[in-house]
């Protein structure tokens, strides 16, 4: 069901080298791109007509509007399951409480006397959140990109999500019973690169964004890599990934789990052990029959997804080869099932976000541990975060110098003008005083 990666006995390669061993999934953006370029030009030229044709054809209903009316969504929350409601409702109050102490405070740096740089953090002032509607419906995914938002002090925030033919045009009911409890109240029936396209452009119906955030599919990542420069984004995020670095005290029943957790996103979601214990392996191996089978989205989700080449069980000599090789990977979910977890955890440096010990699965931190769950793919997290307050806000540096404080570093900045070749930067400060600044001093 999952195949075996051995790395034991020899020297494990070098950077890109060891992460080419490593089992990825096939994500082609670039390919992706060409398809969605009409798609993405067409809503900029017909706005909502042309989103109303999308609909028809990839979600096979016909919109009389885009717009969500504001009674769908007080009816949406009003029918919704208490159970549901409640648990979003925790949902919502953990990542506040995570969030909320996010936010970025203006300070000011006293360089020299009478000379200052202050930053102060400001956010976007619109931001288009997406919320996927395939496979699976994502209340949970409009709850993590809006909180942030809404922490980092956004003061325009819309949603999209795709319509859905048998609620009669309008995005998953759950899904829109969240905007509700958020107070996301612009909702838009747009989905894939269309509702990209809807953000970065505008429609007669839907003002611009600055930026758009949330998962989806690879036609969205598409459009998020076709508007990039004109809108900010997120992550171009790719199929989801867990890796789990276990050794032999870790329960083989919870590590089966959890890679079938996983794998039940997608057929291209990437499950991951990486131990150093063989018998451990074998006891997983032994363990996923059984719990696949007692499960659903069998056939089109998780047997292709732990069959995939993205899915492996990777065996290394030890623990310091096995964290050589989840840093080499950067998953998106790492899981650490070993003794001592939390001090393993601490040598990590490559990771979109880590689950520490056998208490905290991923499943926690999709839901409720108050942590973002919209995290960096396909290896990203070497150099990328989750989605944060910090996603939302922009440093602006103010600088104040008196004449005095100026003066006292002119030279400086007149010398290094002079070296880069660019004399009217000298210029620019030698027409403040009058006089000739000597290149050094």
């Amino acid at each position: 069901m999952i195949s075996r990666i051995d790395l034991r006995g020899d020297a494990l390669p070098e950077g890109p080298a060891l992460r080419d061993l490593l089992p990825r999934a096939d994500f082609d953006v670039q390919a992706a791109l060409e398809k969605v370029r009409p798609i993405c030009e067409a809503v900029h030229h017909r706005g909502d007509a042309a989103l109303i044709d999308f609909a028809e054809k990839f979600d096979g209903v016909r919109l009389e509007s885009v717009r969500v009316p504001a009674e769908a969504l007080k009816d949406a929350l009003a029918e919704l399951d208490p159970a549901v409601r409640a648990a979003l409702e925790e949902s919502i109050r953990r990542a506040r409480l995570v969030h909320r102490e996010q936010r970025r405070s203006t300070h000011t740096t006293q360089v020299v006397p009478g000379g200052s740089v202050t930053e102060k953090w400001v956010p976007v002032e619109r931001v288009g959140l997406y919320a996927p509607g395939g496979r699976s419906v994502y209340p949970s995914s409009v709850v993590m990109n809006a909180v942030p938002a809404q922490e980092a002090g956004v003061e325009s925030i819309a949603l999209a999500s795709p319509p859905q033919a048998e609620f009669g045009g309008l995005p998953h009911p759950t899904i829109l019973a969240a905007c509700a409890l958020l107070g996301v109240d612009e909702v838009y029936a747009a989905g894939g690169a269309q509702a990209v396209a809807m953000f970065a452009h505008g429609t007669e119906s839907c003002p611009p964004a600055n930026m758009v955030t949330g998962p989806g599919n690879i036609w969205v990542a598409a459009a998020k890599r076709y508007f990039t420069g004109r809108i900010g984004i997120d992550a171009e995020a790719g199929p989801t990934e867990i890796a789990i670095l276990a050794d032999a005290t870790a329960d083989p029943v919870h590590v089966a789990s959890d890679l079938i957790s996983q794998a039940e996103h997608d057929p291209l979601a990437a499950a991951v052990l990486v131990t150093e214990s063989a018998e451990l392996a074998e006891a997983v191996e032994k363990e996923l029959e059984p719990q696949v089978a007692a499960t659903k989205h069998v056939e089109d989700r998780i047997r292709p997804a732990l069959a995939g080449r993205q899915s492996a069980i990777v065996l290394v000599d030890g623990l310091d080869e096995g964290l050589r090789v989840v840093d080499a990977y950067g998953a998106e979910h790492l899981e650490i099932q070993t003794a001592d977890a939390a001090a393993v955890a601490d040598r990590v440096r490559n990771a979109g976000a880590i689950f520490i010990g056998p208490w905290a699965p991923v499943s926690l931190g999709d839901y409720a541990a108050g942590s973002n769950h919209v995290l960096p793919t396909g290896g990203c997290a070497c150099h990328s975060s989750g989605l944060s307050v910090q996603s939302f806000l922009r440093g602006i540096h103010i600088v104040d110098y008196t004449k005095e404080a100026l003066a006292e570093v002119a030279h400086h900045v007149v010398t290094l003008a002079e070296a880069e070749d660019l004399p009217a930067h000298g210029a620019a400060i030698k027409a403040r005083f009058g006089w000739k600044v000597p290149a050094s001093k």
